[in-house]
């Protein structure tokens, strides 16, 4: 047992220098000691040693400047001619070292005293300066064992060793601790915060890890689940199918005008859904003016959106009509004045201490209008270039996902994507194929009728309207002649014909059942990555079997935005529309300009016999103003 637990179980002080000087031969160390311990300070420990190193535990400093050596077999000792001066010098005490040498075989224990006596000194260093020069010296006199490998740094036979690197290590420790209180709350703070930060973090990783334990138990692929379910299940999804295809038909009979309205509101409900996440926490936080100004930007955007769309397809009305021309002519100018209003008002209500949220708040509204609105303005367009336009990509989105269902019900065995872990492989190439055979064959049958394929021209028509039109080339069928083993193979088959009828519709919807199949479905994954990311399984409840409306149109969005890029590049034909002609001479020609343009063509259309001299008469300028 070393010398050191004998002083603690006498409740006596420890004194030992605790510095050194800078002369190569002798150390001048700074002691403070009560007077009890001098007067009890015996005769025989009066001569003097040679220094040795300090201990590793002595500081923080020291085990990462000053490697760790063997305990010397010398100790050092004070003498009460030390205690008085200072600048005395040390000599090694050969009958107290013989005593050391039985300290080096308790290993265990003696580093467990070590460790107390660390801990001793450091809260000493912020109660008292003079306790703190008494545990320094106290660690002064212990020395933890090292490797036997590692040799000793201060050897005590050697007088003749270089004193300055550990005189400057003991000034810097000094140093050290004179700041430590301070620097001890620091550390203290700062493990505090860190073991915050990670019983925050251990929290958030075992939320996750059930999280993702529990959607691991959940996900069972459709043909693994057990009889009952998957008949219930089956049961709900198709019934509710078959309603909403019976009402999507029954708004495609209505007329154009009851298709548009379908599609704002279906944009409604998305937007509400979405909208809605980001709407709870702002009623948490109590932030004025949260729904309404979501609402006003819905409203101001789709003003701009659908009357864009209005003003480009009946310009024939619209700038005829005295009330309507003076909003088509500053529309754009009025549709921004709207968003600016917004604007205002968003910045006017920001309140302190929710900046970030708030405009966090701002791009996740304008975000959604432009997945969502943005995207509906497009759809509307394809209604407008005829019904088709709008029916045919949407039946291929809704046969694909049907037949895909199909195909994975019975088939599925391999997931698709991590993203919608009920996805197969099966059901997404079963769903691809039977897709393009469905476009084909409503393709054919769309052809036949005047109401799918011609523009919309006047909102109040309807399937039992009996509209006709010029059709468009893409709907007029073309011979394409077989080659000649085609055209045998057809006569062994019973038909006589060496050519068949082909309209490039045709051919247009097998690219459009291919995006329907291959790229559509990830507006669908996209939404399920969303859902993932907030921890919901469905946008909505509004649907049975199917979730929300967003679950139900995630996709449609992208197809349509396709289905009129596509129209717009491929099949739109150029040509000149009355809207068009009558919306140039309104913007480019004046008054009397437009009154010649007017005097020319009534004398074309008398010319042509398709107008009578006496049933058009001009007025003057002055006198229409004056009546």
């Amino acid at each position: 047992m070393t010398k050191s637990k004998a002083r603690k179980n006498s409740s006596s002080p420890a004194t030992s220098p605790s510095t050194a000087g800078n002369h190569p031969g002798s150390l001048s160390p700074k002691v403070s000691t009560s007077n009890a311990h001098r007067a009890h300070t015996p005769p025989s420990s009066t001569a003097k040693h040679p220094p040795t190193s300090k201990s590793s535990n002595t500081s923080p400093l020291l085990p990462s400047l000053l490697p760790r050596s063997e305990p010397s077999p010398t100790k050092i000792t004070t003498s009460p001619f030390f205690m008085s001066n200072r600048f005395g010098s040390l000599q090694i005490d050969p009958v107290q070292s013989t005593n050391d040498h039985e300290s080096v075989s308790s290993e265990s224990s003696y580093d467990s005293e070590v460790d107390d006596d660390d801990s001793s000194s450091e809260s000493s260093n912020s109660s008292h300066g003079e306790e703190e020069d008494e545990s320094e010296s106290e660690d002064d006199e212990e020395e933890p064992e090292s490797d036997e490998e590692e040799a000793p740094l201060l050897s005590p036979n050697s007088n003749a060793f270089n004193r300055a690197p550990l005189n400057a290590l003991r000034k810097r420790v000094k140093a050290t601790r004179k700041n430590m209180p301070s620097k001890q709350v620091q550390r203290i703070q700062e493990e505090q915060k860190q073991k915050q930060l990670v019983e925050v973090q251990s929290k958030q990783e075992k939320e996750t890890h059930h999280h993702r334990v529990s959607e691991k138990e959940a996900v069972v692929l459709l043909a693994d689940q057990s009889t009952e379910v998957k008949r219930a299940n089956f049961a709900v999804r198709t019934l509710w199918t078959l309603i909403m295809i019976g009402g999507f038909f029954a708004c495609f009979a209505a007329g154009p005008l009851f298709v548009i309205l379908l599609v704002v509101m279906v944009q409604g409900l998305v937007y509400k859904e979405v909208i809605y996440l980001a709407n709870v926490p702002s009623r948490e936080k109590k932030l004025p003016l949260g729904r309404t100004m979501n609402w006003y930007f819905l409203f101001s955007t789709n003003y701009f959106f659908y009357g864009e769309s209005l003003i480009h397809y009946f310009q024939h009305v619209v700038f005829v009509d005295a009330f309507l021309l003076p909003l088509a002519t500053h529309h754009r100018f009025i549709s921004f004045t709207l968003y600016v209003i917004g604007f205002v008002f968003f910045v006017a209500n920001l309140k302190k201490g929710h900046y970030r949220f708030q405009f966090s708040q701002f791009a996740w509204t304008h975000m959604t209008l432009l997945l969502v609105v943005c995207q509906s303005h497009f759809i509307i367009n394809n209604i407008f270039e005829g019904l088709i336009w709008f029916f045919l990509p949407a039946s291929l989105v809704i046969a694909n996902d049907i037949w895909a269902y199909i195909f994975g019900f019975f088939f599925g065995k391999t997931p698709l994507i991590k993203l919608s872990p009920k996805k197969t492989v099966e059901g997404f190439v079963g769903g691809w194929i039977m897709t393009i055979v469905f476009g084909m064959l409503f393709a054919t049958l769309f052809l036949q009728f005047p109401y799918m394929i011609c523009p919309v021209k006047d909102l109040r028509a309807s399937a039992f309207s009996g509209l006709t039109c010029d059709p468009n080339p893409v709907f007029v069928p073309v011979k394409h002649y077989l080659a000649p083993w085609m055209a045998s193979l057809a006569r062994h088959l019973g038909v006589r014909n060496n050519y068949i009828m082909i309209a490039p519709l045709q051919w247009h919807v097998i690219i459009m059942a291919c995006f329907a199949s291959l790229i559509a479905p990830f507006g669908g994954f996209f939404a399920s990555g969303f859902k993932r990311a907030f921890k919901i399984k469905d946008f909505g409840q509004s649907i049975p079997g199917h979730g929300g409306i967003t679950d139900r149109m995630d996709c449609q969005f992208l197809m349509g935005l396709f289905s009129y890029m596509y129209y717009q590049s491929f099949i739109r034909s150029s040509s000149l529309s009355v809207g068009s002609v009558l919306q140039t001479a309104i913007y480019n020609l004046n008054g009397p300009q437009q009154m010649e343009l007017f005097d020319h063509m009534r004398q074309y259309l008398i010319g042509q016999g398709l107008l009578d001299d006496e049933s058009c008469v001009i007025i003057p300028p002055k006198e229409a103003w004056i009546s």
